[in-house]
C-alpha cells in the first residue's frame, strides 16, 4: 500500500470534494512531496516523485469519472509500482498512458500498461525517434532495447511496444469535470516531447521539458529551440510544475530552467572565436558563473559530485552556434550520451 498524505487521502477516498475543500486544495501551499510517496497535487491529480531521479522518471494520474490517465509509462517494473499506487486509490480502469517523449524511461512500461487495458500514447514524432534508436523492433540490427536489456531484469520479461495512439498537434480528455490538453509546444529534450496541462488546476506535467535539478542532458534535442518551447510553456501560466525528474516546484521553475539554458548559451557564445583548447579551459569559469546566479545554481553539478553534464552541454551549445563540432569536447559528448544510456539502465560498451 502506498503511503498517502492526509489531504490525498480525503481527495482519493471521498471521490469528491466540496467547493470550499476544493478551492482550498487548489490556493493553499503544497507540503514538499517525499521520494516514492502519492502527492496530491489537484483534486483527482496525482503525482509520485521518483527515489532515484538520475535513473527513473517521476509520474502522474489524472482520475476522471470514468477511468485513469497516467503520464509516462516508466519501466516496466515502475510501471507495475505506479499501477499498485493507483489501485490503492480506485479500481476505475487505467486506459490512457502518454509518454512524454522515446526516452526508456518514460516509454518502456508501456506493454505493462497495455496487459492492463491502457493504451499507450503520444506525438507522432516520438514513433520517428523510436525508428532511428529502436531498431531491434523496426529493423534488423540491434538497438537500445536490445543493449539495455542486458543489464534490466524487467525488460528480459518484457517486450518494446510503442504508443499505438498518436496526436500530432493537440489531443484532449475532457469529462466536464478534469479536462487534461496534451500537446507539443517544440523541440526541447527531444523532439517529441509531449505536456499535459490541466488549464483549472493549472498543472502543468513536462516530462522532460522542465526539471528540477542537474538533470538537464542535451543530447537528443535542441538548445537554443528548447528556451523557445519552454517560453511557450510559461504562457500557459501553470501554478504547479510536475516535472519528468526532480521535485515538484511551482510555475517559477520554467523561468528558472529557461534563464539557465539563456546563461549558459551566453557564456559559449562569448567564447566560441576562442581556439579549442582556450574553449575547454573556460568550462570552469563557466560553471563558476552560472552557479554564481541562485535562480539558476541548481542546473549545474558541483564539480567531484558524480557525472558532471556541463561539458557535454558546452558542446552541444558550440556545436548549435557554430555548426561544428568542438573536436575536445567529442569525448564529453560521446560520455553524456553514455551515461544517460547507463542512467537509464541501458549498458553499453
Amino acid at each position: 500500500m502506498s503511503n498517502t498524505s492526509r489531504r490525498e487521502f480525503l481527495v482519493g477516498s471521498a471521490g469528491f470534494l466540496s467547493l470550499a475543500a476544493e478551492a482550498e486544495l487548489l490556493a493553499g501551499p503544497l507540503p514538499a512531496p517525499q521520494s516514492g510517496s502519492i502527492d496530491v497535487v489537484a483534486p483527482d491529480t496525482y503525482f509520485v516523485l521518483s527515489d532515484q531521479p538520475d535513473e527513473v522518471c517521476n509520474n502522474g494520474w489524472i482520475i476522471f469519472k470514468d477511468y485513469v490517465l497516467v503520464i509516462d509509462a516508466n519501466f516496466p517494473a515502475g510501471a507495475k509500482q505506479v499501477i499498485t499506487k493507483i489501485r490503492s486509490q480506485t479500481d476505475k480502469p487505467i486506459r490512457f498512458v502518454l509518454d512524454t517523449h522515446h526516452h526508456p524511461d518514460h516509454a518502456y512500461g508501456n506493454e505493462v500498461f497495455m496487459e492492463n487495458g491502457a493504451v499507450p500514447f503520444a506525438h507522432t514524432k516520438v514513433i520517428d525517434e523510436m525508428k532511428q534508436f529502436e531498431t531491434g523492433y523496426y529493423d534488423s540490427k540491434p538497438g537500445v532495447w536490445e543493449d539495455m536489456e542486458k543489464s534490466r531484469p524487467d525488460l528480459k520479461s518484457s517486450h518494446l511496444r510503442p504508443p499505438t495512439m498518436l496526436f500530432s498537434g493537440e489531443l484532449i480528455f475532457d469529462d466536464g469535470k478534469h479536462r487534461v490538453e496534451v500537446m507539443r509546444l517544440g523541440v526541447a529534450h527531444t523532439y517529441g516531447d509531449a505536456l499535459a496541462w490541466l488549464p483549472k488546476e493549472k498543472v502543468l506535467f513536462t516530462g522532460d521539458v522542465c526539471v528540477d535539478g542537474p538533470y538537464n542532458n542535451v543530447m537528443d534535442g535542441n538548445v537554443a529551440q528548447w528556451v523557445t518551447t519552454l517560453e511557450a510553456a510559461k504562457k500557459l501560466g501553470a501554478r504547479i510544475i510536475c516535472t519528468g525528474h526532480g521535485s515538484r516546484c511551482p510555475g517559477s521553475l520554467l523561468d528558472d530552467q529557461q534563464t539557465f539554458f539563456k546563461a549558459l548559451r551566453e557564456q559559449v557564445g562569448a567564447v566560441t572565436k576562442k581556439q579549442p583548447a582556450e574553449i575547454k579551459a573556460q568550462i570552469e569559469p563557466i560553471r563558476a558563473t552560472l552557479r554564481a546566479n541562485r535562480q539558476i545554481a541548481r542546473f549545474v553539478i558541483e564539480p567531484g559530485h558524480g557525472w558532471d553534464p556541463l561539458p557535454s552541454q558546452v558542446g552541444k551549445v558550440y556545436e548549435e552556434m557554430t555548426g561544428k563540432k568542438l573536436a575536445l569536447l567529442q569525448e564529453e559528448l560521446q560520455l553524456a550520451r553514455h551515461v544517460h544510456a547507463q542512467a537509464h539502465g541501458l549498458a553499453q560498451s
